[in-house]
């Protein structure tokens, strides 16, 4: 297992450097005059390419990157072009806002995943079926469509939880919990509806298998063979969707942080790729990789952890 995780640590190293030089490129690619920008339209060409100097955009787009990335690897990330704030100190301020929804989303999708999935799995019948409803509905459902209903039945209607803002959790535990609940739980209805589905499919493959009859058998409870045998070789396929949802839930972000008015990743990233704002861009690409590979890494040590037979010598 240590190698498997060293071996996936060096090719999420790799995969790191191609896609920082790939995103690299392709910023460079449009014809963003950002000095014009900066000074505005008024300001005298020699002005604008003093700027443009100063920035390091009159040099060639591989020597750009190299003195980006000698100074990423020291922890230096820049400033801002257009707000000259610290890249890191920025994003760092952020990321918990984000990391709070994603955490929280993939928590309540596993739980509520594991449930409504191992009960249709068991159970079959009409419970079978009404799960199976529930899941392609909920995952056909737009998610903006989803996200304004509940901000307009949970928020304005009934005043239970904040439309908007956000409360830091060591400011207010409380406040906190009151304006993330929606957020997730907008998030959560696509990702529960995929991953029980996952869990139902599993669980049936899983209690099919000869050694699952073999066990009852030979007299073991039902509850210990679910939970003991059942759920751990069925863990695979339900982990996997879920870290994809994981990953995927970025790209959700962006939209439930602009509804809902929150300071985090998701919104910054819009405001700074309209600007093309590449010291900004570039950080929340590389922190973006990171958090994938660590979590790809983190479903391939479980699933290995959960069924021996799918670990890697």
């Amino acid at each position: 297992m240590l190698s498997f995780v060293l071996r996936r640590t060096a090719a999420g190293v790799v995969l790191l450097f191609v896609i920082s030089v790939l995103s690299y490129l392709l910023l460079s690619i449009p014809d963003n005059d950002v000095g014009r920008q900066l000074l505005g339209n008024r300001a005298a060409q020699d002005l604008v390419d003093a700027k443009n100097a100063e920035l390091g955009l009159d040099r060639p787009v591989l020597a750009q990157y190299a003195d980006w990335l000698s100074h990423a690897l020291r922890g230096d990330f820049g400033t801002s072009w257009f707000t000259g704030e610290d890249v890191l100190q920025s994003i760092t301020t952020r990321l918990p806002v984000t990391l709070s929804l994603m955490v929280g989303v993939t928590l309540v999708s596993a739980v509520l995943s594991l449930l409504f999935g191992v009960w249709a799995g068991v159970r079959r019948g009409p419970i079978d079926r009404f799960v199976q409803i529930l899941g392609v509905v909920g995952y056909a459902l737009p998610g903006f469509l989803v996200t304004l209903v509940i901000v307009v039945v949970f928020a304005v209607k009934l005043g239970w939880f904040p439309a908007i803002g956000y409360i830091g959790f060591t400011e207010s535990p409380s406040g906190w919990l009151s304006t993330v609940t929606l957020p997730i739980a907008s998030l959560s209805v696509a990702a529960v509806a995929g991953v029980s589905q996952q869990v139902r499919g599993a669980v049936i493959d899983v209690l099919r298998q000869d050694y699952v009859r073999t066990l009852r058998a030979r007299g073991l409870p039902p509850g210990r063979i679910l939970f003991r045998h059942v759920l751990r070789n069925a863990a695979a396929p339900p982990l996997t969707v879920l870290g994809l949802q994981f990953v995927g839930m970025l790209g959700g972000a962006v939209l439930v942080e602009q509804i809902f008015g929150l300071p985090g990743i998701g919104s910054m990233t819009v405001t700074y790729t309209t600007r093309g704002d590449i010291p900004m861009i570039m950080a929340i690409v590389l922190f973006t990789v990171v958090g994938v590979i660590a979590i790809n890494l983190l479903v391939d040590v479980l699933i290995g952890w959960l069924n021996p037979k799918a670990r890697v010598s």
